[in-house]
């Protein structure tokens, strides 16, 4: 032999004597014919390896996976590299171990394989280690895919088995949904925790039912885990002292098996949320890594878990705040029958109102705020309750949403007339659509901001083709105006304001407001009824708010209006309170006739005197209360003044203000409207 070359019979030698792998040479039938024992199978002896196969000497290791595997390298003369196998080897049976097989073809001659060499590694430990780091990811990616405590506390079970235990078990602190969170601290032993998640479902290790809330026995590992809010690594034995505590609640644990178990707290931010508790009866027991892995676990569980409760919290207190702004019953009025459905599902920024107007009218609203929240809601309840000033100012519908728009621009920190900085927006964005309907005129003006345009409908339930110009958002900026659009609507004609999420679940935007169209379009039917049925037959979206404000019009009888056109004279004063007084009694209102013949007195004087003619003076008998109404040709409005004693003049309105419960002035492109209310 020369110096510098090795026997080969040397080099086999050596490799089956100091490697510290395991090798088993393999003949054609798949029997071993030499081998050098790798871990579990060092105690065997050499007679139970040597001329048998593998599913004779390690039944426990997949036998028929390696078998398959053996033929195929036999057959193609391929080899097969780092290909890992679970099971119990026979020397160590009640471990589980990972190896790492490699086989590699052993050729005979020329091409023909006679055989193979099998180089077995133990991986047990690194595999160990990589499924604890798979398991971390697994938990990371797969919870905490909601803003929901339970849906939270079921997919942390779901994800711990079976991969890392054979049961898992989530019980939350018994707060009411949308309560502060407990306070940080040490958490009694007898607080109640509900069972919020247990996997399997079908394991009998459960100690407690779904749903279930009392507190854990005392003393225990989860009273004791509660207690200091640090994870416990436990046995689970017929001798272990704890489950004297309470025999039969912990006798489903060895009735299952159990021999070993983790108890970690879920604790954010110094508050103990509950416990998760994980549990084996295969036969690796939990070992020190494992507690490891359970605290990091238990540590992401918590700050998702965090994450819902504040999160119901805020939505609970959005959706209250949204509710106390919402108008509450709807007032009976002449011009109108209402009904309305609004499901606050989101928290969002959903309202609409019905704002009763001078001369018998009203101003239907409903409008949306981008987002959900506390600050949505915050930012809806500014608008509307500016919306209604504003409609109270008896301003024009286009000139209301011009200053409603510069409301919205305050309140989303935007300049009024241009868009933000950068074009993004740095708040809430909201749209907007309104009418306003005159009773004695049947007269409707409709305007929109960024929001869809209302539905109309004939008494017969035909679809009223009315175009409502579409506006810029509010808060939006830009330059765009409102541009109204007017109809005369027979008494009995539907309207229909709803907001974008009534249809939010329906993407085919023209066929889903058909489809509302088509609902509505059963005039015979009650409003209330209309608007379930609208609710039914669309569906919205859980995760969107939603309002439907249906109206259905009324006109004002001619006998309950009285209308004259008198000449701008000073004499017509006394022609006026002769007029009235005889409508009034015409009317059986003779207890009015006094007072509410000052009031049109200083009205028609204040028109002779600052006024243009002619003047036209109209008196209204609604609902509970009468409207009388002055309108000349001069568009400078009346100011209210405090008259000296030395004054001869200068007390009209101050008058009319001290006999009738309201009024104001209405413009119009060619006159204004002093009118005044009086309830009956």
């Amino acid at each position: 032999m020369d110096a510098g070359r090795l026997d080969d019979s040397v080099v086999l030698d050596s490799l089956f004597s100091d490697s510290p792998l395991g090798l088993y040479v393999l003949d054609s039938e798949q029997r071993v014919v030499r081998y050098r024992p790798g871990r579990g199978v060092r105690e065997l002896p050499a007679e139970d390896i040597v001329g048998h196969s593998v599913e004779e000497f390690a039944r426990g290791f997949a036998p028929d996976e390696l078998r398959i595997l053996i033929g195929e390298v036999l057959s193609t003369g391929k080899p097969v590299r780092g290909h890992l196998v679970r099971g119990h080897a026979p020397s160590e049976p009640r471990r589980t171990l990972t190896v790492e097989v490699s086989l590699f073809p052993l050729r005979a001659g020329g091409d023909r394989v006679g055989g193979l060499v099998a180089v077995v590694e133990d991986v047990t430990d690194r595999q160990a280690a990589d499924d604890r780091l798979a398991l971390l990811g697994t938990v990371y990616e797969s919870v905490g895919s909601t803003l929901d405590p339970r849906t939270t506390a079921g997919e942390l079970a779901e994800a711990l088995v079976p991969e890392f235990a054979d049961a898992a078990a989530v019980d939350l602190m018994d707060n009411p949904p949308g309560t502060s969170l407990p306070a940080p601290g040490q958490v009694p032993a007898d607080t109640p925790l509900r069972r919020s998640a247990f996997a399997p479902a079908a394991s009998p290790a459960t100690i407690r039912t779904d749903g279930e809330s009392t507190a854990f026995p005392f003393p225990s590992p989860y009273t004791q885990a509660l207690n200091d809010a640090q994870p416990r690594l436990l046995a689970v034995a017929d001798d272990s002292p704890w489950l004297a505590s309470a025999p039969g609640t912990f006798a489903p644990l060895r009735t299952a098996g159990i021999h070993s178990m983790i108890v970690v707290p879920l604790v954010a931010r110094e508050q103990v949320l509950g416990l998760l508790t994980v549990y084996r009866n295969r036969p690796d027991p939990f070992v020190g890594a494992d507690l490891e892995v359970a605290r990091q676990v238990g540590f992401t569980a918590s700050v998702h878990l965090a994450n819902a409760y504040s999160y119901q919290r805020e939505h609970t207190v959005a959706s209250t705040l949204q509710r106390r702004l919402q108008p509450g019953t709807v007032p009976e009025l002449t011009a109108v029958e209402t009904a309305h459905v609004y499901l606050p599902e989101s928290a969002g920024g959903d309202w609409f109102d019905v704002v009763p107007l001078s001369g018998a009218r009203v101003a239907l609203v409903v409008g949306a705020v981008e987002g959900h929240g506390i600050d949505a809601a915050a930012t809806m309840g500014q608008l509307r309750v500016a919306l209604r000033a504003l409609a109270m100012q008896d301003l024009e519908t286009d000139e209301l949403l011009t200053h409603l728009d510069e409301v919205a621009s305050l309140l989303t920190d935007r300049p009024s007339g241009g868009p933000a900085a950068g074009g993004s927006s740095s708040g809430n964005v909201a749209s907007c659509a309104i009418a306003v309907y005159d009773p004695v005129s049947r007269h409707c003006s409709l305007v929109r901001a960024g929001h869809p345009a209302p539905v109309l409908l004939d008494p017969d339930g035909s679809p009223l083709p009315v175009e409502v110009p579409a506006g810029p958002a509010l808060g939006e900026g830009g330059s765009r105006a409102y541009l109204p659009a007017a109809v005369r609507l027979p008494a009995g004609s539907l309207l229909a304001l709803y907001s974008p999420g009534l249809l939010a679940a329906h993407h085919d935007g023209p066929d889903a407001r058909s489809r509302l169209e088509h609902v509505l379009a059963s005039t015979a039917q009650p409003l209330q009824e209309l608007c379930d049925a609208a609710v039914y037959h669309l569906a919205p979206s859980r995760d969107e708010d939603a309002v439907l404000l249906l109206a259905r019009t009324r006109a004002l009888p001619e006998d309950q209006v009285a209308d004259w056109t008198l000449p701008s004279d000073p004499s017509v004063v006394a022609t006026a309170r002769r007029l009235v007084e005889q409508q009034l009694r015409a009317w059986q209102l003779d207890e009015t006739v006094f007072t509410t013949k000052l009031i049109v007195s200083e009205l028609v004087t204040n028109a002779v005197r600052y006024g243009r003619g002619p003047i036209r003076l109209r008196l209204i008998h609604d609902l509970g209360r009468l409207l009388s109404e002055v309108t000349d040709a001069n568009s400078a409005s009346p100011h209210l003044r405090q008259a000296r004693d030395t004054d001869e003049g200068g007390r009209g309105l101050h008058i009319v203000t001290q006999l009738c419960s309201r009024w104001g002035v209405r413009h119009s492109p060619k006159d204004k409207t002093i009118w005044a209310e009086q309830l009956l």
